[in-house]
């Protein structure tokens, strides 16, 4: 017997869940492509957008996923031969910088393993190079592999007056954690649809201020690819390169509505840190006693809000025990150094309480039930948490 039927839980790191309004938005036929109704529509979420970055800089959207915003962000940043400076801190950003050089750009890797990228570090870098060479320094504000958020306002106050446009990914963070573009001195953002906007996979974004539109068109920026065409659209075909992803833009304004205008941004972001500090806090508690449980970011300012790392002695048992018995999927150790013995717990977009404590609860049933180590009192501390006033 399996006790997995009914609603499933997914508690990996994106796609995350999506809402059923979100689903019944985007469960429509698609209207004339060439309407009025669409491209007002289509300039609704582009403003969303916007605000949901906390910027007035352009942005351009795409057909695509993450890795598909890296792109579009380099060919419009880069000429062959430059040089960039990625902040890694994680698998996400180490393959981010392999793409780049697939590209033909020259990538400087400051790596910092398990740790948030150390601000001093990088104007010291920075300072050493008089000649301006680095045309850009990357982080990803949340690797979503280990679970480390960068603290973005002390990197780019590090960087000082050096010229180099500050690109950060925030695939893994927008919608989940505070990002106030403008205020923080971000030059290039992107995202992608598929986690804390609470959409299906399948589009992506570039917000760029003037400094970075400044740069013109490089020697990597094909038609596709140019944002200046894309967000200088007056037309709706031209913002997608062709025909619009129609379903997945009714998607993104009931999404951006339900975010931005009726829970608001700031309920978001604490809802999220609520719930990442209920898992953090019973990660502790099946840690006691030696039990090799934990969590894989030591400090808790350096934690994101979105994902939760952890190693975890038997880890892809359980995740299969979760699965079949309880019909809770939790996310691969990816990139951890071993990756059969860690998961990742999501708790980005569209998640509650209830949701949560679901993925923890089915957790330590599946370590009672194959025997795996684990402290007492987890689900207690979790609650313990979530009780905390707000």
């Amino acid at each position: 017997m399996s006790l997995a039927a009914g609603r499933p839980v997914i508690a990996i790191p994106g796609p995350s869940p999506v809402p059923d309004r979100v689903l019944a938005a985007a469960h429509r036929a698609s209207p004339d492509i060439y309407g009025e109704d669409l491209a007002d529509l289509n300039g609704t979420v582009m403003a969303q957008l916007k605000r949901l970055a906390g910027t007035q800089a352009h942005l351009a959207p795409y057909i695509g996923n993450g890795h598909a915003a890296w792109e579009a962000a380099g060919a419009n940043i880069f000429n062959r031969g430059d040089r960039a400076l990625a902040l890694t801190s994680g698998h996400f950003g180490r393959s981010w910088a392999q793409q780049m050089e697939q590209m033909g750009v020259a990538v400087e890797l400051l790596d910092f393993g398990n740790l948030p990228a150390d601000p001093d570090m990088l104007a010291r870098r920075l300072a050493e190079d008089k000649a301006g060479a680095i045309k850009a320094v990357m982080v990803c504000q949340i690797d979503t592999a280990t679970g480390i958020m960068a603290d973005i306002p002390a990197l780019r106050d590090a960087m000082g007056d050096h010229p180099a446009l500050l690109v950060v990914d925030a695939i893994a963070s927008l919608g989940c954690a505070p990002m106030m573009m403008d205020d923080w001195g971000v030059d290039v953002l992107v995202a992608a649809s598929q986690k804390g906007m609470m959409c299906p996979p399948g589009t992506c974004f570039v917000w760029f201020s003037d400094k970075a539109a400044a740069r013109g068109r490089t020697q990597l920026t094909t038609p596709y690819w140019d944002w200046h065409v894309r967000s200088g659209a007056e037309v709706l075909w031209r913002f997608w390169g062709g025909t619009p992803p129609v379903q997945q833009i009714f998607a993104l304004d009931e999404a951006l509505r339900m975010i931005l205008d009726e829970e608001g941004l700031f309920a978001v972001w604490a809802r999220h840190a609520a719930l990442a500090r209920a898992v953090w806090a019973a990660a502790d508690a099946w840690g006691e006693g030696d039990t090799g449980i934990r969590l894989s970011v030591a400090d808790p300012m350096a934690r994101a809000s979105s994902v939760t790392a952890m190693a975890l002695p038997g880890a892809d048992a359980l995740r299969a025990w979760t699965v079949a018995h309880c019909g809770v999927t939790l996310g691969v150790g990816l990139g951890a150094e071993q990756p059969e013995h860690a998961l990742r717990v999501a708790h980005m977009g569209h998640a509650n309480a209830a949701m949560i404590l679901a993925a923890l609860g089915a957790m330590q049933a599946g370590m009672t039930a194959l025997g795996i180590a684990h402290g007492p009192g987890g689900l207690d501390a979790a609650a313990r948490v979530l009780a905390e006033p707000v």
